[in-house]
């Protein structure tokens, strides 16, 4: 365990730390943010910048690269799904559009000949995944299966990106018992896998919670890749099997259901969703 932790508060350290540099770097220059293409209005209409999500990758591949106790495939997986997938992100940040949305809406429109930016991140984190997933997995029908729910892991962790802290929120809470669990299984590996995410985005949560920056598709995307990694590295394959199920499925219930109407309707769930957030502005 002593190892694991030693790992483990290694990796945390060194994401926070890169994370906060890169996310400095960043918004040092943000005046001169290409006509605003970093910049949108968040859910009151206010701008707020994207470039926590550079930041967020910038800091957990750094962490992945230098984190000690990681096999060198597995610190390839770490670097190609985090990096990968959030190079997708910040593709469909810069050159997204709305009129298609969800995985039907880009898939329908894939079906009619129209390749949307959506549809490529979709097909683009979905290789990554698999890639990723193939460096740690042992046969075919494992690599399917972990390149599945680390590829969904990274979207489902997009879909909460809506309100202020709360994709890294759910981060949290999902990695939190994962790293735990790790370490008290001495699972060195597994726990600095968890670790490096977790301390990126620890770091970058008070600018999220104060509205002045959001993770976008590039840090969401890269932070439910890795939390998905670190998980599939540590599950049996009954359990990735249940991982994957769950992910297909709120992923499926996204389509139908809006996760911030659940939230709000939900005591406990709205109080953790604001806690350390502005309060709602009453019209």
């Amino acid at each position: 365990m002593a190892r694991g932790l030693l790992y483990a508060l290694a990796g945390a350290a060194i994401g926070a730390a890169a994370a906060r540099a890169a996310y400095s770097a960043c918004t040092r220059n943000r005046p001169a943010d290409l006509g605003g293409r970093w910049t949108r209005k968040n859910h009151r209409g206010e701008p707020i910048t994207l470039l926590e999500g550079p930041a967020f990758v910038a800091g957990s591949g750094a962490a992945a690269a230098l984190t000690p106790g990681l096999a060198p495939r597995t610190r390839l997986a770490a670097v190609l799904a985090g990096v990968g997938t959030g190079a997708l992100g910040a593709y469909d940040d810069l050159y997204g559009t709305t009129s298609s949305k969800g995985f039907k809406g880009h898939l329908t429109a894939l079906a009619r000949g129209e390749v949307t930016s959506g549809a490529v991140k979709i097909l683009g984190i979905g290789a990554t995944g698999l890639g990723a997933a193939a460096l740690v997995s042992d046969g075919p029908v494992d690599t399917l299966v972990n390149g599945a729910a680390i590829a969904g892991a990274a979207n489902l962790a997009n879909l909460f990106d809506l309100r202020p802290g709360r994709a890294i929120k759910v981060g949290l809470l999902a990695g939190g018992p994962l790293l735990a669990v790790s370490l008290l299984r001495s699972s060195p590996a597994a726990a600095a896998l968890a670790a490096v995410p977790l301390g990126a985005a620890a770091a970058l949560l008070p600018d999220d919670l104060g509205e002045r920056a959001m993770l976008g598709d590039a840090g969401a995307n890269s932070l439910g890749a890795l939390l998905g990694l670190a998980a599939v590295t540590k599950l049996g394959r009954p359990g990735r099997l249940v991982l994957l199920g769950t992910v297909a499925a709120l992923t499926a219930a996204s389509e139908k259901v809006s996760f911030t109407k659940v939230i709000a309707a939900n005591p406990v769930l709205n109080r953790l969703d604001m806690l350390g957030r502005r309060p709602v502005d009453h019209v």
